[in-house]
């Protein structure tokens, strides 16, 4: 029962950080009116200017860029551990590349459990070189990974929020390693 709990906790927290993210998102997009009221265009902007500067600041230095075929990039914005033993990983997806790409479905992994929940990124993994482990993504108590899912087509230009919970390694553990198939593995520090 307190697994059930925690995974619709985790759910919950989730789908709240993901309607803030698209909240924000909105709030961003929304300076488009700057001809009709110039009063109110004016704070508009300077609030979207702000917001935006901010989030090319995070564009501009992320923690490590994971390198994959025809210019995808996978960059790693936090590595954070929660409060319930998690450590949840967020990025986002960039094609660097001129033309549309598919998503690689091997991100997924092989497992049987998660490729029947289709494309996710339940094939990342932590590695722990302090303590010698590996980490795989988390699953729901259906075994669905706790990662974004869904993922097709991303457009050249087009950037993809994404992310994935695991175990937290001990709090000794300070930095691991982020693998995905099909992209470079790369070294990131634990904050939290």
């Amino acid at each position: 029962m307190s697994i059930r709990f925690t995974a619709q906790a985790r759910r919950g927290t989730i789908a709240l950080a993901l309607a803030a993210g698209v909240a924000i998102g909105v709030a961003g997009c929304g300076g488009g009116s700057e001809d009709k009221k110039p009063g109110a265009s004016a704070s508009a902007s300077q609030g979207t200017g702000s917001g935006a500067s901010a989030q090319e600041a995070k564009e501009e230095a992320p923690l490590a860029e994971l390198q994959g075929s025809d210019g995808l990039i996978l960059r790693i914005t936090s590595v954070k551990r929660d409060s319930g033993g998690f450590l949840t990983v967020n990025g986002a997806f960039k094609n660097d590349g001129a033309k549309s790409l598919v998503i690689p479905s091997r991100i997924r992994g092989d497992e049987t459990e998660i490729v029947k929940h289709g494309t996710s990124l339940g094939g990342a993994t932590l590695l722990d070189p302090q303590g010698k482990k590996r980490y795989y993504v988390l699953r729901d108590t259906d075994g669905r990974p706790l990662t974004t899912t869904g993922l097709t087509t991303i457009d050249s230009g087009q950037t993809i929020p994404v992310f994935m919970q695991f175990p937290a390694p001990p709090e000794s553990t300070t930095e691991v390693t982020l693998q995905l198939p099909t992209f470079s593995s790369a070294t990131v520090k634990i904050s939290g």
